[in-house]
């Protein structure tokens, strides 16, 4: 690459970046809407290999995507809602018990004076307050949002734009793509498309592997931890399966906020040794089943990287940011590895730096 085609793929990242930041509120549900048919494009090739037409394919998994959706939204949520309802009411509660039971108790084991310095039980009292009031506030936003036509009729379109641009994204898919692989000059052709192939590997290993591993922890935890009759069953088991995105932390977060939750709901061993052993089959299939099956040997981002380009994504360029962090994030971290390459493979490497 000539220093004028350097120049000049410079100045087409910063146009780039400048046009995203320019046009953060219509971004959204385009991007919203590429993710959705990035996702579901395996599915529908997938389909068409059995002489399914390819809108006909489009039409099973987008219906498939909606149901999804839509049981997230009329089922999945309200029993959020509640649960986390639930756990603002026992709240006080909790750092009550923490005041007064486990304080003392590390302070003659340890000897050491907390409870002037430390008031739990104020800190639970608060926490309720205020997220009875963070509740206030949200429904006070949704109600000026709602006493504005135009704020309305915006998030009803962006709304209703994400479905109909997935369905077309996911029909056009193939030809999309192939249309932009005919449009790079010839000389960089194989180069890129290499590249792109690496950067679909990276970005497909997370996104729909990690992804997927993610979910049936989620669903493992939540399924076990219900069977044990736990209240919180759902919400841990969501938290504990999002917070699996770095290893082990899920697990820890999960079985830390699933026995406190067992002791106080039920205040014996063996729903303890529940927890315990709900979270100690979830590992096991992580590690036996559901990685080397969803994920296999395929090279994913590491997490911390992951999620410093999400925070990273947000706080540059908003929701839209957020969006755009993982895919931006796969194609660096394939750059860097080819340029990595190239460096060891160069006579500066060989030769250390020296004269020959």
């Amino acid at each position: 690459m000539s220093n004028s085609e350097r120049w000049m793929t410079f100045a087409g990242i910063l146009v780039a970046g400048f046009l995203v930041w320019l046009l953060q509120p219509v971004l959204t549900p385009f991007l919203a809407a590429a993710l959705l048919a990035y996702l579901g494009d395996p599915l529908v090739d997938r389909l068409e290999t059995f002489r399914l037409p390819r809108t006909g394919a489009v039409l099973v998994v987008f219906t498939g995507l909606s149901l999804i959706i839509l049981g997230l939204v009329l089922l999945v949520i309200p029993m959020i809602g509640a649960q986390i309802e639930y756990l603002r009411s026992v709240l006080p509660a909790m750092f009550t018990w923490a005041q007064d039971t486990a304080l003392p108790w590390i302070e003659n084991e340890f000897e050491i004076d907390l409870s002037e310095h430390l008031r739990l039980d104020r800190i639970g009292t608060e926490l309720a307050a205020h997220w009875r009031q963070t509740g206030d506030v949200a429904g006070l936003i949704l109600q000026r949002a709602s006493s504005s036509g135009l704020v309305l009729i915006g998030w009803v379109a962006n709304a209703a734009l994400i479905p109909v641009v997935t369905f077309y994204l996911l029909r056009d898919w193939d030809k999309l793509v192939a249309r932009v692989r005919d449009l790079l000059p010839r000389r960089v052709e194989p180069l890129a498309s290499g590249l792109t192939r690496e950067c679909d590997e990276v970005l497909g290993a997370f996104l729909r592997g990690q992804f997927l591993v993610m979910l049936s922890l989620g669903v493992i935890y939540a399924t076990g931890l219900w069977a044990l009759g736990l209240n919180l069953a759902l919400l841990i088991g969501l938290v504990a399966g999002i917070a699996s995105i770095v290893p082990y932390l899920g697990t820890i977060v999960g079985i830390g906020a699933a026995l406190v939750a067992a002791f106080f709901q039920f205040g014996d061993v063996w729903h303890l040794a529940g927890v315990a052993l709900v979270f100690g089959i979830g590992q096991m299939l992580e590690g036996v089943v559901l990685t080397p099956l969803l994920v296999g040997d395929r090279i994913g981002m590491h997490p911390v990287a992951v999620i410093f380009a999400v925070l990273a994504g947000g706080q540059l360029f908003g929701f839209v940011g957020v969006l755009l962090a993982l895919p931006v994030a796969a194609v660096i971290m394939v750059l860097l590895r080819h340029m990595h390459d190239v460096y060891k493979d160069s006579q500066l490497y060989a030769t250390g730096g020296g004269d020959d």
